[in-house]
C-alpha cells in the first residue's frame, strides 16, 4: 500500500518568540533549539507545548541534566501516568530505564514493535518523554507515525466504517512473548518472564487486569488540537468489539499497512544527551534492534491522560 496525499501534510515549523522548531519529515517531528532547561519561563514551556501537539514529535540536542529535572520538566506537561512495565530506578520511581548490555541476547526487545505506550491501561499515557545516556555508533533508531494524517488520508467511506469501533487494546501479545522469548532479568520483558509456569490464579493483579486490557473507540479526538487519529496497534490490539477472530483479524492488517507507511512516519537518530518528547495519543513508535554487540541507555518517564473518546 502506498498513499500519497495531497494537502494533507502540515508540518511547517510556526513562529515563536524564545525557540526555534526544525521539522524532522514532511509528516511530523521537529528539533527544537534555544530551550532554556535550567531556568524555563512559562512563555517558553507554553510554547514547546505548543510544538509538541502540532508536530506530535519534538526532540532538543545536548541536554544536560540530572534525574530530578527530568522529573521537574515532565510534571510540567500533567501528573505521572501509570507505568505498564516497569518499577523506576531507586530514588525516581517514575523514572523507567530503557537499558539494553552489550551482551544481551536473543532476538526479542522491549519496545521493537509498533506501538503506542500503555493502551491497554483505562486511562493511556498522554505524553512521553525519552532521554539518551548512552547510544550505539549505529543503529538503535526511533521510529514513530501520525495517526492524525494517517486518519485523514482515509476515504470518507471508510472513515464512516471506522468511526462506530471500539478496539480491544491488550498486554496479552507482549505476555505471551516474554514467557516464550525472554530471559529472566528486572528488564520491562524480563521482569515479565520470571512469571513463566506460574497459573492464571497465580499471576500478580497487575497484569492479569493488563492482558484483561480495555475497550477505546478505535477513532478518538484530541482533547487539545480537536484532531481526530486512528488508536490503533499491531503490538496489543487483539480484536474489535462484536467482531469474529477472522474479520478482526482483516481489519487489523489494513490498518498496520496503512498507519506504518514510510509517508507518515518520521525516524530519530540517537546521540547521548538526546531528549525526545511525543504526544502518545496521536502517535504510535517502535524501536529497532539492530545494534548487537553495543550498550543502549535511555530513561523515559510517561504523562497521565484521559480516557480516549
Amino acid at each position: 500500500m502506498l498513499i500519497h496525499p495531497t494537502g494533507k501534510f502540515d508540518n511547517t515549523a510556526r513562529d515563536y518568540k524564545t525557540i526555534t522548531a526544525h521539522p524532522l519529515a514532511a509528516a511530523m517531528g521537529a528539533e527544537i533549539r534555544g530551550a532554556d532547561f535550567t531556568n524555563m519561563s512559562d512563555d517558553q514551556f507554553a510554547e514547546i507545548e505548543d510544538a509538541l501537539f502540532h508536530h506530535k514529535m519534538i526532540y532538543f540536542r545536548d541536554v544536560e541534566w540530572s534525574h530530578d529535572e527530568h522529573e521537574a520538566f515532565s510534571l510540567r506537561f500533567g501528573d505521572w501516568a501509570e507505568d505498564a512495565y516497569t518499577d523506576g530506578i531507586p530514588g525516581h520511581l517514575n523514572i523507567q530505564p530503557l537499558v539494553r548490555e552489550a551482551d544481551a541476547k536473543g532476538a526479542h526487545i522491549f519496545g521493537s514493535g509498533w506501538h503506542s505506550d500503555g493502551p491497554f491501561l483505562a486511562n493511556p499515557p498522554a505524553i512521553a518523554l525519552l532521554y539518551g545516556v548512552e547510544i550505539p555508533p549505529f543503529g538503535g533508531d526511533t521510529i514513530w507515525a501520525n495517526t492524525v494524517l494517517a486518519y485523514e488520508t482515509l476515504s470518507e467511506t471508510m472513515k464512516e466504517l471506522l468511526a462506530p469501533l471500539r478496539v480491544h487494546m491488550s498486554m496479552k501479545h507482549a505476555f505471551e512473548s516474554s514467557m516464550d522469548y525472554g530471559e529472566a532479568d528486572d528488564s520491562p520483558v524480563g521482569k515479565l518472564a520470571k512469571l513463566k509456569g506460574l497459573g492464571v490464579n497465580d499471576l500478580p493483579e497487575h497484569v492479569v487486569r493488563k492482558v484483561k486490557g480495555n475497550f477505546h473507540p478505535l477513532i478518538r479526538t484530541h482533547p487539545r488540537s480537536g484532531e481526530k487519529s486512528i488508536y490503533f496497534d499491531p503490538s496489543y490490539t487483539i480484536g474489535f468489539e462484536g467482531m469474529t477472530p477472522p474479520e478482526a483479524e482483516a481489519l487489523m492488517g489494513f490498518l498496520t499497512a496503512h498507519l506504518t507507511q514510510p509517508a507518515f512516519t518520521c525516524r530519530l537518530r540517537w546521540a547521548p544527551k538526546t531528549l525526545a518528547v511525543w504526544d502518545n495519543r496521536i502517535s504510535i513508535h517502535q524501536a529497532f534492534n539492530d545494534y548487537d554487540g553495543y550498550r543502549r541507555e535511555l530513561y523515559r518517564t510517561t504523562i497521565a491522560g484521559e480516557a480516549p473518546a
